[in-house]
């Protein structure tokens, strides 16, 4: 059970309920972090008092020291202060849920300082799950997941008596909002379309991720390194109502599901209780209103980013970092209205097939893998900016 919790990201969806759950629990919260909405975190600072705090961009960082300057907490900036928040010493959990590249640098951190890690940034993973496991085995560390469906799967293993009786891990997807439309009706979607997920509430660019589908390619990336199972194993079903979070299955078929209302504060309150379970103030599930599971096979060929995700863990090395940092400028450039909604797996596709597969022997490897992808993106080497580097690179908007 955590008792002193430090939360990264904690503007964020996942942050902003980490925190609801942490005044729920009475843990108590000792460090945050944010990117730059520092209204928000001075809200959290003057209802929480953490210790310290740390946002990424250092000119809001310097306003934030002057907001509050009538409090006792001290204010941080860039990697340097993430990795501080992560290393806090009154912290026995960890909670990660920034979005992108840039957590993967305070896991390592918290990881060496032998935290608990309650894990919600999936590119911690993706890009550096090797190099992120191995050092976690090394210093005992516990790694629990926050996503509903790593969550579900890990509640499921509870119960698994030795790992060669486990068959195959059943990864749901809700479909995002363009679920049985064909590449035709894809072809003028705007950001708003994208944006409008029907069933959870998130930040901009995941909300983007479960559009292409691109969100489920990295879950499967991550229960790879978190499982410790083979991609062959692991199957994907689009489940639209979101209830069946995930489900394993045993070598005798038999197959043990996860199920809940579709909110992500269930998912925070076990990685933050494990191995107690405390009672919740989310709704019960009423099975008799639902009434109806729905399953179906996914749409690989107008949802390639599943292909492409499938494709970088096969190749493993370095192909999942620069999978994951392409797909991040992409769907950036997206959200900036400078390419389709189509171009952002042809894009992802076009980066890994370039790409010079290195294997990851230390975190330089995969930051230098990361910066390639970026750079290939932006037509670095070629002079041009992001703002015009789809047309550089062979596709267009």
């Amino acid at each position: 059970m955590t008792k002193n919790l430090a939360i990264l990201g904690s503007t964020g969806s996942i942050g902003k309920q980490s925190l609801e759950v942490a005044k729920e629990l009475n843990i108590n919260v000792v460090a945050l972090s944010a990117g730059k909405n520092i209204k928000l975190l001075e809200e959290q600072i003057r209802e929480f008092h953490p210790k310290i705090v740390a946002v990424y961009e250092k000119e809001a960082a310097t306003v934030l020291s002057k907001n509050i300057k009538d409090t006792s907490t001290k204010v941080l900036s860039g990697t340097e202060g993430l990795c501080e928040v992560a290393t806090a010493n009154d912290a026995d959990t960890i909670l990660n849920s920034v979005v992108g590249m840039v957590g993967l640098e305070p896991t390592l951190a918290a990881i060496n300082a032998k935290k608990r890690i309650a894990l919600a940034n999936k590119e911690t993973l993706v890009a550096g799950g090797k190099l992120v496991m191995e050092e976690a085995k090394k210093n005992g560390v516990e790694i629990l997941p926050v996503d509903s469906e790593h969550s579900a799967i890990f509640q499921c293993l509870r119960g698994c008596p030795e790992k060669k009786a486990l068959k195959k891990v059943i990864l749901t997807a809700s479909g995002g909002p363009f679920w049985g439309k064909n590449i035709n009706d894809l072809k003028n979607v705007k950001k708003e379309d994208a944006l409008k997920h029907p069933n959870w509430s998130m930040g901009a660019k995941i909300t983007i991720d479960s559009a292409t589908m691109m969100n489920k390619g990295l879950e499967i990336i991550e229960a790879v390194w978190l499982f410790d199972v083979s991609p062959s194993k692991i199957e994907v079903v689009v489940h639209r109502e979101s209830v069946v979070h995930s489900l394993i299955e045993y070598q005798d078929n038999s197959v043990i599901a996860q199920l809940g209302i579709p909110s992500m504060k269930i998912p925070i309150q076990y990685s933050l209780t494990y191995p107690e379970r405390f009672q919740s103030k989310v709704d019960e599930l009423n099975l008799t209103a639902i009434r109806n599971l729905t399953f179906f096979e996914p749409d690989y060929k107008t949802f390639d980013c599943l292909n492409i995700c499938k494709e970088a863990i096969a190749l493993g090395g370095t192909v999942p970092a620069v999978v994951n940092a392409a797909n991040e400028e992409a769907v950036k450039l997206f959200l900036e209205d400078k390419i389709s909604f189509l171009d952002i797996p042809k894009i992802v596709r076009k980066v890994m097939v370039s790409h010079k597969k290195e294997e990851i022997n230390s975190l330089e490897d995969i930051l230098k893998a990361d910066k390639w992808a970026r750079a290939y993106i932006a037509g670095k080497s070629g002079g041009s900016t992001a703002a015009n580097s789809h047309t550089k690179l062979g596709w267009k908007a």
